[in-house]
């Protein structure tokens, strides 16, 4: 099994956004877009706990795209453009985007 053989993960990080009733508004619809990547076989989507004292932290929502392996994401991520471009349009705090092999899935 070589490295592009495991099991993959894009992942989007999303910072705080300057609207967050806005982004929020129009999250679902990031999600819709999403779900309909070929090749998907898990979706987590999750919302970052704000500090202890309320305040916020640096990543605001993440999402979680899960794939066989590497080249099922490769072929997802050729897909995404309407995905892409919906998070760049909400996602007016910034986006890390990320390719990651999943080490390890309990």
């Amino acid at each position: 099994m070589t490295e592009h053989d495991k099991p993959t993960k894009i992942s989007f990080v999303y910072s705080n956004p300057t609207d967050p009733d806005a982004f929020e508004a129009a999250y679902s619809e990031q999600v819709a877009l999403a779900r309909k990547l070929p090749g998907l076989t898990r979706l987590q989507t999750s919302k970052v706990w704000p500090k202890e004292d309320g305040s916020p932290t640096p990543a605001y929502r993440l999402l979680d795209l899960y794939f066989a392996d590497y080249a099922a994401a490769s072929a997802a991520a050729a897909e995404a453009g309407p995905l892409v471009a919906a998070t760049r349009e909400h996602a007016t705090g910034g986006v890390v985007i990320a390719f990651a092999e999943v080490l390890e899935d309990a």
